[in-house]
């Protein structure tokens, strides 16, 4: 990890965002689209850290009132990712959305998520992938991973907590 710069909000376009996960993601590609994006600069002006919110990947969330934070990448800048998933929400709700959602990959603590007030829903086991036979696709060496799914923090999830 760097040092701990004050980090503030700032307002980032999809294609830098996409380029910063490309350049700083892990294990991830920058996804097709999102709804919008949000990002994290230092003191200095310089992005640090950003995070991409779209469409639920999984249909059966997609009910037009759920966000999914698809994407978060950093520098390695401390305490980037909670004040992403934090500005995500706030942002989310703004625009009329109930409920925002994301997972994490098994190995990652969600330490981020934690500190940002959101809740564990779920764990999900590994996905054989996406390929098969009427729509052949390449494996992206994230499949067969377990995987986490974290909710937002809502007005029950804090009373419950």
């Amino acid at each position: 990890m760097t040092e701990d710069p004050r980090l503030h909000l700032v307002p980032v376009r999809q294609k830098d965002a996409k380029d910063f996960v490309a350049s700083w993601h892990r294990h991830h590609r920058p996804p097709p689209g999102a709804v919008f994006a949000v990002g994290a600069a230092d003191q200095h002006g310089v992005l640090r850290a950003v995070a991409l919110v779209g469409r639920p990947v999984a249909r059966a969330y997609d009910n037009g009132q759920t966000l999914e934070v698809t994407r978060t990448a950093t520098d390695g800048v401390r305490n980037g990712n909670s004040l992403l998933y934090g500005a995500a929400w706030r942002a989310a709700k703004a625009l009329g959305y109930t409920r925002l959602i994301t997972y994490t990959q098994a190995g990652e603590s969600g330490a981020s998520l934690r500190a940002a007030g959101w809740r564990v829903l779920a764990q999900r086991p590994p996905r054989r992938g996406w390929d098969c036979p009427s729509r052949p696709r390449p494996d992206r060496g994230v499949d067969h991973v377990p995987r986490t799914l974290w909710e937002a923090p809502t007005a029950s999830s804090r009373s419950s907590a």
